[in-house]
């Protein structure tokens, strides 16, 4: 008893010392800590929960489940009450580029429900942009079941990040992690509301880590109105600059529409990623799902708080990610790192010496092998921070300091000088078309397409299983009509992603082909 009593006593002190520290450190005169400063405050006498590696899941379980929240939004003017859309934001977006069945990156939800993370006691909150985009009312349901209203204050569609604010206080709070230090085959957890369920936790391990599907790109795609009827009097897609950033955590911990927004721990119970997409034929839990790594979300957060927008720093290069074949193509006796295909001459890139032909092989002394390695790691600075690169040039490696500047260094060049980038071949698809009959473009109700008549064992077609005989209507967002216009489109590929829509007997498709 008299154990109990000390260990009840040496917790409240612990409590009072945190609650007193906050209070001492709490910035003045408008100063602002940031959240992960505010979090080793709030969390300064608290011990470990277990080791990493541990198969028991209970603490961290109980530790970070009351700190999700439920979102749900309503759309189209309306406040009544609990009235929310029947349908994602993203219907038109998916209309146009191929949604409703096959193989897809799905963004989730589809209905206007989702979750979100608390990081402070004073309810600012972390979620997906695509859980409240273009909501006309958001509604925070906490663990006690109160509903509470929240307001916007800073979203990013190129991260799919998200920062709202309820007023509320002594709310509890998920503790952030370290996205660097998670490894592959690490246990993990997934803690939100799936499918309009109650708190949900699931386990799992991280599959993979800096993965790039594709998504958000996808979705910087979506059409205005005017666009869209243009593209339908045309059969024209229109085009835009890919700035998106995809380093997503892969984990086979179950995700499903519902969980956007929510958090993706490992076993000590702290946050090291946002959930945000699920790879799926279904729209529901195949076993691979997608996390925003919180070192990332940070960044991201803070300027959101003091900003209310991103303040993103860029290079100005456009880039290819290496392989055996890109090598071949481009003429580089290097199938590893990131090469220069253009640099925009207002950028920070071309002020500290970068050229087109140089191979970005490590940055901040960390290699890089692919697009998302370079893009987080940028994508974590603000203009004005410098970044060290060190480039192959002349079969020399060579160290140079960049300053990054901010996102008019590049602007509409950008746009340009990314079409140029060499993205998959014809040879590469493995597979040969041929124009789609008059007959079967009236049946699925298509201007546009080419019939895949045969596939090549070993090459991307077959390993993605796309069968012979679809129809295929548009490359990288660009019509087609015969093997030509294919050989055309694939060049527009960005980030090592070919994009390949179509229709057939299960519906529409869309499928990110990584080259």
């Amino acid at each position: 008893m008299k154990r109990i009593g000390l260990i009840v006593l040496a917790a409240f002190i612990g409590g009072a010392a945190a609650i007193g520290g906050y209070k001492l450190l709490e910035p003045k005169n408008g100063e602002m800590l940031s959240f992960a400063d505010q979090q080793k405050v709030l969390f300064a006498s608290n011990p470990k929960i277990s080791s990493a590696g541990a198969v028991d899941f209970v603490e961290a379980a109980a530790a970070v489940s009351p700190a999700v929240v439920h979102i749900k939004t309503s759309y189209g003017g309306s406040s009544s009450e609990g009235q929310t859309r029947s349908s994602s934001p993203f219907d038109m977006f998916d209309d146009l580029f191929g949604g409703g069945g096959g193989r897809r990156m799905q963004r989730m939800p589809r209905a206007a429900s989702g979750s979100g993370v608390i990081l402070t006691p004073d309810g600012y909150i972390v979620t997906n942009n695509h859980v409240v985009d273009n909501a006309d009312k958001i509604e925070v349901i906490l663990s006690n079941k109160r509903k509470v209203s929240a307001k916007v204050i800073g979203k990013d569609p190129n991260t799919d990040l998200a920062l709202i604010k309820v007023e509320a206080n002594d709310l509890p709070v998920v503790k952030m992690g370290n996205s660097d230090n998670v490894q592959i085959g690490e246990w993990v957890l997934a803690v939100g509301f799936p499918l309009d369920l109650q708190t949900t936790v699931t386990a799992g391990i991280v599959s993979a880590k800096a993965r790039s599907i594709g998504i958000l790109g996808r979705q910087q795609q979506q059409p205005t109105e005017e666009e869209y009827e243009e593209y339908r009097r045309t059969g024209k897609a229109p085009q835009r600059t890919n700035s998106s950033i995809e380093s997503f955590i892969q984990t086979d911990a179950a995700i499903n529409p519902g969980n956007s927004g929510g958090a993706l721990v490992n076993t000590n119970g702290e946050l090291i990623g946002i959930n945000a997409a699920i790879a799926s034929q279904t729209g529901t839990n195949e076993g691979y799902g997608f996390a925003i790594p919180i070192n990332l979300a940070k960044k991201i957060l803070d300027d959101f708080r003091k900003y209310g927008s991103v303040k993103r720093g860029y290079i100005g290069v456009s880039f290819v990610p290496l392989d055996a074949d890109n090598a071949e193509e481009l003429k580089v006796n290097d199938i590893n790192g990131l090469y220069v295909s253009s640099v925009s001459p207002d950028g920070g890139g071309a002020a500290a010496g970068i050229k087109q032909g140089d191979v970005i092989k490590k940055v901040d002394g960390i290699a890089v092998y692919d697009s998302p390695d370079l893009q987080e790691k940028i994508g974590r600075l603000s203009p004005g921070d410098k970044v060290q690169l060190t480039v192959l040039r002349n079969g020399a490696l060579k160290d140079i300091k960049v300053t990054l500047r901010d996102d008019s260094s590049v602007g509409v060049k950008t746009a340009k000088l990314a079409e140029k980038s060499t993205g998959t071949s014809l040879g590469k698809l493995g597979a040969a078309f041929e124009p789609a009959s008059a007959q079967l473009k009236a049946r699925y109700g298509v201007k546009s397409g080419v019939v895949v008549s045969s596939i090549e064992a070993g090459k991307l077609f077959d390993s993605w299983e796309i069968p012979k005989g679809v129809l295929i209507t548009s490359v990288n967002g660009t019509p087609v009509n015969s093997a030509k216009d294919v050989e055309s489109a694939l060049p527009r590929s960005r980030n090592g992603m070919t994009t390949i829509s179509g229709v057939g007997p299960q519906g529409r498709f869309t499928y990110s082909l990584t080259n």
